[in-house]
Order: C-alpha cells, then structure tokens, then sequence
C-alpha cells in the first residue's frame, strides 16, 4: 500500500505541476485564459508592487530553501525520500498557483511593439524560450526532475541511481538552459506592462541568486569538474566566455 501511495501521490504531484505550469505559459503570454499578467482586477499601484513583490519572495523562498541539502537532510527524517522530490515539486506548484492566483496587474505600459515587424519576432521567441526550457528538462532526466522516476523506482523496489555529471546538448552552450529558457519566455512581450516589467525582473533576479546557491552545490558535490565546466560553459548567455586567469610570469631578475 505504502508503493502504491507513493506512486499515486508522485503522479498526482506531476499532473498538477503539467496542468499549472501550461496555465502559466498562457498567464505570461497573454493567451486564452480568463486571468493573465496584464488583465484581473487592478489594485494601486504601490500595494499592487507589495502584493506581487511578497508572491515573488515565497516563490523564490519556497525553491531555494526545499533545495538545498541542509534542507533536504532534515526534511526526509518526515518526508519518505522516494517521494521528496515530489513535494518539492508539489510545494513548487502550490507557491506558482498563489502566483498566478493572486498577481495584481499593473497595466501602464512601458513599451508596445504591436503592428510593428518586430512583434512576430518577438512572439516567436516567446515560444522559443519555452522549447529551450522544456528540452532542457529531457536532456537531463525530465521523469527524474519532476519525481516520478524516484517514485517509480520506489515501486519497483529499485534504488535510484547516482547522478551522474553530464552536460548533453544545450548544456554544452550555457550552463543553465532552463534558467535561459524562462528569461527568453518571460521577457519577449511585444507589449511590456509595469507589472509584467515587475515580474521579468524578480523572477531574473531569482534566478541568478537561484544559480549562485545551485552551483555553490555542484561545486562541492562534483569539485574541480564542475570548476572546470564553469570555466569552460558561459553561465546564460551563449558563446560568452570567461576571461582566462592572468597568469603572473616568474622574473629571472636576480637580486643582489
């Protein structure tokens, strides 16, 4: 019974994630649901910024805390491990829901490239950001990063596998595709709103603040391989490298 839970529970987690995180493509987009960045009931504009900026914070609170390993060492003494993953997962979707749930519009607009040629380019890279995104996930483990494979293993009476440190694809070009994927999506608007303006800035913020704590971890699980990696693989943007380390030249300069 206890595998059957687990798998149910894992799957339960996934659907609601899939059914929120499509909801929220359209939410950022403008398209075809009843509330979306830029339409619902509009507050003013100064507790409009309070109210979005507290939606943002949770968000960005609830993922990096629930991922780090401190966190997590302490939280599968409650949570079963096959299904940590799960509810972070679960929890994730929750803190995106009140999002999207209680976002306050904030309509003055800050740019509008409608009628423009500029505004087939720009929807089309708003798709392109969430493509980028979503292949990223399957070239990592896309089952594995939403918990169902841990679930599955679990009912399988399997041990997960150890991660293993690969860079496929993408991976190879910027070191963080899906953290790229969501800042292509969330700033191409043809027509840029304060508080869609508001929204790609916290949620950028989040996510270089989200990548120093990440690589803090990769750093100290797979050490200089990951150094290297870094220094090799421009973090966002492509074919942006680091500059090599100056390397200071020995003096043959003999003192007297």
């Amino acid at each position: 019974m206890k595998r059957i839970f687990a798998l149910a529970y894992g799957m339960l987690a996934y659907t609601f994630f899939l059914g929120t995180f499509l909801y929220a493509i359209f939410f950022v987009g403008n398209l075809w649901v009843s509330k979306t960045i830029d339409s619902g009931s509009e507050a003013p504009p100064a507790k409009a910024i309070v109210i979005n900026l507290a939606l943002l914070t949770v968000f960005a609170v609830q993922h990096s805390v629930m991922a780090r390993k401190s966190f997590k060492r302490v939280w599968t003494r409650v949570v079963p491990p096959a299904i940590e993953r799960a509810t972070y997962v679960l929890a994730a979707t929750l803190a995106l829901a009140l999002i999207l749930w209680q976002w306050r519009p904030i309509s003055r607009v800050v740019w509008d490239l409608s009628g423009t040629p500029a505004k087939p380019v720009i929807q089309a890279l708003f798709w392109i950001g969430w493509g980028v995104l979503l292949l990223s996930t399957f070239l990592l483990n896309h089952f594995e990063l939403f918990g169902l494979a841990q679930v599955w293993n679990y009912v399988a009476n399997r041990k997960s596998s150890a991660t293993v440190f690969k860079t496929p694809a993408l991976y190879r070009v910027v070191r963080h595709p899906i953290y790229l994927g969501f800042v292509i999506a969330f700033w191409s608007t043809p027509k840029m709103t304060v508080g869609h303006l508001l929204f790609s800035i916290g949620t950028t913020c989040y996510i270089l603040l989200g990548i120093y704590f990440e690589e803090r971890d990769l750093i100290a699980g797979y050490g200089q391989r990951y150094r290297e990696y870094r220094q090799r693989v421009p973090m966002l943007i492509p074919f942006l490298r680091r500059p090599e380390p100056v390397r200071q030249k020995q003096s043959n300069t003999r003192t007297a």
